[in-house]
């Protein structure tokens, strides 16, 4: 299994490509921005992009998408609740503040449990509301692709629209907790460090402490 880490975009988003050793078949996880850079990588390891997938709606983290589905013919994936969340008119205009583009239209939306498949490999789609109404996670054993949902020894903010800080623990504590405790955390940005387990995140995350 292939899994690249590439830092991008003004915000420091963690973007990654995951691919299929076998296929070099891979998806595009949360492009947010540098998009040739990311192009780059995927051209140097002879990979064919046949995904776009984003763990939540946000700009910092779709911004890319246009580029890249441009260069690439890819699909772009997103949680049903997220594509249509995204897509108001009101909800546009508040994250427009940031000044990055959002997503063209999604083309498949995705589920809880839905299988994702590139190539000979699954990411297994586990809906984590909280950050975002459609945030998800990916996982793909022993690999676990948070987005803004858990960060190293952090959380994903829950005071923008949509957020929710139940629902963030609660999918916490049912989705990711219950995985077994030596799978990789790959967070969506690095603030608290570019990558953990599940393990070191319940014992040392301080915002799941004494929440259960």
């Amino acid at each position: 299994m292939i899994v690249k880490q590439l830092t991008v975009g003004s915000m420091a988003v963690c973007c990654y490509v995951v691919g299929c050793e076998e296929t070099k078949k891979c998806c595009i996880i949360d492009p947010g921005g540098n998009e040739e850079k990311i192009l780059a990588f995927c051209r140097g390891e002879g990979l064919s992009v046949e995904a776009i997938v984003c763990t939540h709606g946000h700009p910092d983290h779709v911004c890319g998408n246009a580029v890249i589905q441009q260069a690439t013919g890819a699909p772009i994936l997103m949680h049903a609740a997220d594509a249509e969340f995204f897509s108001r008119p009101e909800v546009i205009q508040y994250f427009s503040m940031l000044g990055l583009p959002p997503s063209p239209p999604v083309d498949r939306c995705v589920s809880d449990g839905e299988a994702i498949v590139i190539g000979k490999l699954t990411l297994t789609v586990l809906h984590t509301p909280g950050h975002t109404p459609g945030g998800i996670c990916l996982y793909a054993a022993p690999h676990l692709f948070t987005g803004d949902t858990l960060f190293v020894d952090g959380l994903g903010r829950t005071d923008f629209p949509g957020g929710d800080t139940k629902q963030m623990l609660t999918a916490i504590k049912e989705k990711i907790l219950t995985l077994p405790a030596e799978t990789v955390v790959w967070p969506g940005h690095g603030y608290g460090g570019a990558r953990s387990t599940v393990g070191d995140e319940a014992r040392n995350n301080p915002y799941l402490k004494g929440n259960w």
